[in-house]
């Protein structure tokens, strides 16, 4: 959907697109350091993070660098959240402005709504002329559904039935086939499922920048039978893409219960009096899915596709 612009008698510029995936998903990528950093601004741009307390009055601080090495500094305060539906904050940094962003749920997709209030028409006049405001907050919003539908590739379970099973999933920051040929040798079995997938499989997506040459050899999922009939399944989560795998966010045991109320049971119980990371919701590629990380620190995946 076409920017908004009108910098003759308007102080405001706005932007909507449905993103195809669940409004859990979508609010965990704009309010969590860790995602935000890797999609936000311009195309080109990347962002160091010093501050993000997203409530109300919290603060947000953080420098884009420019492609062409230019730092921008910029800080915004928080004035409303209201989880998941709405955030409101103020650029306190020059040029200043108020932003409103909606996530209004429409069946499995969300339909995200950016408006930006600036001071003045001549204002905003200022900043398409020398920033390309307008087509920087398009480029932003393709950086988003891109980032998304990264994240939802790396959380899709490939599987080809409804039967019960368990097994451990594994993120890579780039060298998983390197790891499972490895396994193959240790343990003598054959990759089930479907084989080897590569990022390269995956079709084209409309506003999505296209793959490196390299990433494109990077495994998207992979299945590997071990002792008792227990399934290794990984994925490769390199930085390119937005991903930051570290000691302990790497893992996942991965249930895959033959009915939802099973599914359910188990996520309520071993969420409790831990940290939901994604609430049990059906997705669109037919899974009720969820992922938390219980009282002890173990983190587990939920993946159910019986109906």
């Amino acid at each position: 959907m076409p920017v908004k612009t009108n910098t003759d008698t308007s102080r405001e510029l706005s932007i909507s697109r449905l993103i195809h995936a669940p409004r859990e998903l979508v609010w965990e990528v704009w309010t969590d350091p860790e995602h935000i950093q890797h999609w936000w601004g311009p195309s080109g741009f990347k962002n160091s993070i010093s501050k993000m307390n997203v409530q109300p009055e919290g603060e947000w601080e953080f420098i884009m660098h420019g492609p062409d090495g230019t730092d921008y500094k910029n800080k915004h305060v928080y004035k409303e959240i209201r989880k998941p539906e709405k955030i409101v904050m103020e650029h306190v940094t020059g040029p200043k402005f108020r932003m409103t962003v909606t996530f209004e749920e429409q069946g499995k997709n969300t339909l995200v709504h950016i408006h930006s209030l600036f001071e003045s028409a001549e204002q905003l006049k200022e900043v398409i002329k020398v920033f390309k405001a307008d087509e920087g907050m398009k480029q932003n919003v393709d950086r988003l559904e891109a980032y998304v539908k990264s994240q939802i590739h790396l959380r899709t379970q490939l599987k080809t039935n409804n039967m019960a099973r368990v097994s451990t999933y594994l993120n890579f920051p780039g060298n998983t086939e390197q790891a499972f040929l490895f396994y193959r040798s240790v343990f003598g079995s054959e990759f089930s499922g479907s084989g080897i997938q590569r990022f390269g499989n995956l079709p084209p997506q409309e506003g999505q920048p296209p793959l490196s040459e390299e990433d494109k050899k990077l495994i998207l999922h992979i299945e590997l039978p071990i002792t008792g009939g227990h399934v290794l399944m990984a994925s490769d989560a390199p930085e390119s893409m937005g991903f930051k795998v570290n000691f302990g966010n790497n893992y996942y045991i991965n249930l895959e219960p033959d009915t939802r109320t099973e599914t359910k049971r188990l996520f309520d119980a071993l969420s409790a009096d831990g940290q939901v990371s994604m609430n049990l919701q059906d997705m669109f590629w037919g899974a009720y899915f969820g992922s938390c990380t219980d009282k002890f620190g173990v983190n587990w995946m939920f993946n159910c596709t019986a109906k």
